[in-house]
């Protein structure tokens, strides 16, 4: 199986984006989310909000972590049930709802078991067994999954993933501890981007989208891109499932961007949006979501 992590963290300063990281600023490198990471800070606390910073970090992942046997989302999965859930993983579940009726069912974090299966078949070079495909597809509906402040509790046979949202919820987590810390100009990179402020000399932080030449100028806005080949299950098969017909996306956009006010929804919403056969379905979709817009969309 090759699965490629599209996951690099950066929490840069406008003064180091703009004119190469001045001589007082505070640099940190090391691992985060699992990826490479690095912290640029030109602050006067800038070592104790990173500290800050990568321990949010860590107990975030303690939720959200599909790698980690003792996270939340693990052990939801293993039991079919958590009581006393995070409000973390409350609150980013009630967004996934939200995006999922959205996108009438393109985005389904149940797909979970249906890619387990796939992933193994992968790895052992063979095609999927016949009886556990049929059990994997039958285990995907998201509104089978019940949850409140008591307990997360899946429907039987079920587990999830987070991985197509908890990046940019990830974000917008980050973001908001910036902002206690009276930060107003920063942007912050966890594969999904959360713009605050601007760069120094611009009126927004200049990012770029891949395979798109211009650079767009992002204020106080989120940017996540999604693309069906951008990590693979198996040779020539892409990562992103279709929970409507629960198989491997044959069809639909090879790379959608979407801005919104927050990198979770940018994060659920460019996923689902891999499943568009056209721009102007993606456009449609989106019509009822005035908080996002598509920034590219190739087909």
């Amino acid at each position: 199986m090759t699965l490629t992590r599209r996951r690099f963290f950066t929490l840069a300063s406008a003064a180091w984006l703009m004119a190469g990281a001045p001589a007082q600023a505070y640099r940190w490198q090391g691992t985060a989310l699992g990826a490479k990471a690095q912290i640029i800070l030109d602050h006067p606390k800038a070592e104790q909000i990173t500290a800050r910073v990568m321990g949010e970090l860590s107990r975030l992942e303690q939720v959200f972590s599909l790698y980690r046997p003792t996270s939340d989302l693990s052990r939801l999965n293993a039991a079919g049930r958590l009581d006393a859930p995070a409000f973390e993983l409350l609150d980013c579940l009630s967004l996934a709802r939200h995006i999922h009726r959205l996108t009438q069912g393109r985005f389904d974090p149940t797909v979970q078991v249906l890619w387990q299966v796939l992933a193994r078949a992968a790895i052992a070079g063979q095609a999927p067994d016949a009886a556990a495909l049929a059990q994997a597809r039958g285990a995907i509906g998201f509104d089978r999954v019940q949850f409140d402040a008591g307990a997360v509790r899946l429907g039987r046979g079920q587990a999830l993933t987070l991985n197509g949202i908890a990046q940019g919820y990830i974000a917008d987590r980050i973001a908001a501890l910036m902002a206690q810390e009276g930060i107003t100009d920063v942007l912050i990179d966890t594969g999904e981007i959360t713009a605050m402020g601007r760069a120094a000399g611009h009126d927004g932080w200049p990012v770029s989208i891949t395979q798109e030449p211009q650079k767009r100028l992002l204020q106080n806005r989120a940017l996540a891109t999604s693309a069906i080949m951008g990590s693979l299950i198996g040779a020539g098969q892409g990562h992103i499932l279709d929970p409507r017909s629960a198989k491997i996306a044959a069809t639909g956009a090879k790379q959608v961007s979407v801005s919104a006010d927050s990198a979770g929804l940018a994060d659920g919403l460019s996923t689902a949006l891999s499943l568009t056969r056209s721009r102007a379905e993606a456009a449609q979709l989106l019509s009822n979501v005035k908080e996002s817009r598509i920034e590219s969309y190739i087909a």
